[in-house]
């Protein structure tokens, strides 16, 4: 998953304003207590973040992955 792919699924999943206040405010656990955004800037796989993102946020599995329901999920890295 590229960055712009991440933004893309942060703004059609989550909706653009509510996703970019949640990916700048919502503190990961996963992410040893990192924002979405705090861990990209560190070079945090995208995949990794948004995994960690849709888990705190319990987004469902085939929500995940936005309106294209033939598109991978791509796996997590860790």
């Amino acid at each position: 998953m590229r960055l712009r792919e991440f933004w893309a699924l942060v703004d059609e999943v989550l909706g653009q304003a509510y996703g970019r206040a949640v990916a700048t405010d919502q503190v990961l656990g996963e992410l040893d207590g990192m924002t979405a955004r705090e861990a990209l800037d560190v070079g945090v796989e995208p995949r990794d973040v948004w995994h960690a993102l849709c888990d705190a946020l319990d987004v469902p599995e085939p929500q995940r992955w936005g309106s294209d329901v033939r598109q991978p999920a791509p796996p997590r890295s860790r």
